[in-house]
């Protein structure tokens, strides 16, 4: 596994570092971090993956010429969301606690972040997607927290959902599990620009970037992403450990949870014992 251990400052010309399941480069003369989630058609967040966005997190922390981070998928989808095998009651704990730490490094670097959205975006990788300051898609884009029909819940997104779109929209697609086309998205709030195909979508993002993020001070926008989410940031970190609390020493004691997981993997319907 090549390793993403240099910090580019802002003379620096295109780089791009390959992973097992991410690749990182950097444009707009380092100013800007791009990480294409690549783990072929679903781009899956599994352990692997998610521990090397952390790895990337680690050096961009340290890059203060950096001024937003993009997260794309690569192909025809951004992610289906975080690993359903890594979901049993066996590894669920260490599962949770990576991927939560990817939001809690988000909040602690300050660092604007985009997400580019085409195809499925579900689950985690909504999730992924929630935590960014900026959500553009394309008209392929569907988005939804399909936890609740594999009996289990999403816990970034339960705090995220409300704080974004409001809790009347949020506990419905929380309880109900269905998606959301980019339309639909938009029109509540939760996507920020919509575009015909991801060609436009990639154009579109662009044109943005260097006309409201490249001009910008890279300090000062930590400290505009910093005010704006004072709120949010307080939430989220206050609540997030409950929830992982409630999710692996609660849920995942339950029937249920464990028979909606294992239908999944074993590819039949789940029989409920509603216990």
């Amino acid at each position: 596994m090549m390793k993403c251990t240099k910090v580019f400052h802002r003379n620096t010309k295109h780089k791009t570092y390959n992973m097992e399941k991410i690749e990182v480069s950097y444009s707009h003369e380092g100013t800007v971090a791009n990480v294409l989630l690549n783990d072929g058609k679903g781009n899956v967040l599994d352990n692997v993956m998610m521990s090397e966005i952390l790895e990337a997190f680690n050096v961009f922390k340290s890059n203060k010429h950096l001024k937003l981070i993009v997260f794309q998928g690569n192909g025809k989808h951004f992610s289906f969301g975080a690993s359903v095998e890594e979901h049993t009651k066996e590894l669920a704990e260490t599962m949770l606690r990576t991927f939560h730490k990817i939001f809690l490094d988000i909040v602690a670097i300050q660092i604007p972040t985009m997400a580019k959205i085409s195809g499925q975006c579900l689950g985690g990788g909504l999730e992924l997607a929630l935590i960014c300051n900026l959500i553009f898609a394309d008209k392929t884009a569907k988005m939804g927290q399909p936890e609740i029909s594999l009996g289990v819940f999403p816990p970034p997104a339960s705090i995220i959902l409300p704080e974004k779109i409001g809790l009347a929209r949020a506990e419905e697609l929380l309880i109900s599990g269905r998606s959301m086309d980019a339309m639909e998205a938009f029109n509540v709030g939760l996507v920020n620009i919509v575009f015909d195909n991801k060609e436009a979508l990639d154009a579109g993002a662009e044109e943005w970037i260097i006309k409201n993020i490249i001009p910008k001070s890279a300090s000062s926008l930590k400290y505009a992403v910093r005010s704006s989410r004072i709120k949010f940031n307080h939430v989220l970190s206050n609540f997030l450990p409950q929830l992982e609390t409630i999710y692996v020493k609660e849920l995942m004691n339950t029937k249920d949870a464990n028979e909606g997981i294992n239908s999944f993997l074993e590819k039949r319907k789940p029989e409920w014992v509603n216990a």
